[in-house]
């Protein structure tokens, strides 16, 4: 098994609860309150090592809330590398409302990061020891644009593979870098970065083929929520449709696919099988409640299913 690391630029304290009936004014009283490390390389890692891998996170973390999310991870037992920023780390609040069964999120931008602190960060990736690096989640004020194709041009000539989860304007001068062995847009992250709506399976797969044919990345997987999700690679496009499940919460699907697929490339499975195993532990994220993911019992029965055995 490979070994991986993962970076969050923007990490969060992520909060959940339930209330009865959101009314505004009102006190709410909440229940089930939880509290959890999170952030896409964050979750990232939370997956791959309940998987049975390693991995180590990088990430920025300052003032009272960043000292709090030291003490979930430490809680987790993450192996943990923190990167001290001056300010405070963001606290993220997902509310579900018991009446609709419907989920609320609220996810502020996050604190300014310094050039310095920017130029610290990098300097201390550059040193990383893995296999692969997985760069998950939005750049917080103050990083510039190209941070993360900065940072794969420093890693790519050590033979680090650098795998890219981010959006907007983060994803576009990335994938102008190039070289990236995985990048996992949404579809609609993916129509932004194209410009245009993508409405069919086939106009999402001929837009992650561009990205691949133009030397973006290796491989191209498309989240697509409830409509499945579609991979690009040498060998062309692959389209698996979504699994009809009961969700309880999308926090964190994406992340969990993502650990998921990186779990299986790490352990030696090819695009494919590790395209479906990625599928199954983004549909096995939306079972659990909350800020929880996906759990490893869930994710081994639903890729059965996908795979079809």
């Amino acid at each position: 098994m490979k070994t991986i690391a993962t970076l969050t630029m923007n990490p969060t304290i992520d909060l959940s609860y339930e209330v009865d009936e959101v009314r505004h004014t009102h006190k709410m009283r909440g229940h089930a309150e939880r509290h959890a490390p999170g952030g896409g390389g964050i979750n990232v890692a939370r997956v791959f090592v309940r998987l049975g891998g390693h991995a180590r996170c990088f990430y920025l973390s300052g003032g009272a809330t960043g000292v709090a999310l030291d003490g979930l991870l430490d809680l987790h037992q993450l192996v943990r590398n923190r990167i001290a920023i001056t300010g405070e780390t963001r606290i993220a609040t997902n509310v579900f409302e018991r009446a609709s069964g419907k989920e609320y999120r609220f996810v502020p931008p996050g604190p300014v990061v310094t050039e310095a602190e920017c130029a610290q960060c990098l300097d201390l990736l550059e040193t990383v020891q893995c296999d692969y690096l997985v760069a998950s989640g939005s750049l917080p004020p103050g990083v510039p644009a190209g941070f993360y194709a900065q940072l794969a041009s420093r890693l790519r000539p050590r033979g680090i593979e650098v795998v890219l989860d981010t959006s907007g304007p983060a994803l576009g001068a990335a994938l102008a870098g190039g070289g990236f062995a995985l990048v996992k847009p949404s579809q609609g992250e993916l129509e932004k970065l194209v410009g245009r709506p993508l409405a069919t399976v086939a106009d999402v797969g001929a837009a992650a083929m561009a990205i691949v044919d133009a030397g973006g990345a290796r491989l191209v997987a498309v989240t697509m929520g409830h409509e499945g999700a579609v991979l690009a690679g040498p060998d062309g496009t692959l389209y698996l449709p979504a699994i009809p499940v009961e969700a309880k919460s999308a926090v964190g699907a994406g992340d969990s696919f993502l650990a998921a697929m990186v779990h299986r490339l790490a352990s030696g499975s090819n695009a494919e099988e590790a395209f479906r195993f990625g599928m199954a532990g983004g549909t096995a994220a939306v079972l659990t409640p909350g800020t929880d993911l996906a759990r490893p019992a869930d994710m081994e029965r639903l890729y059965r299913q996908i795979a079809g055995d």
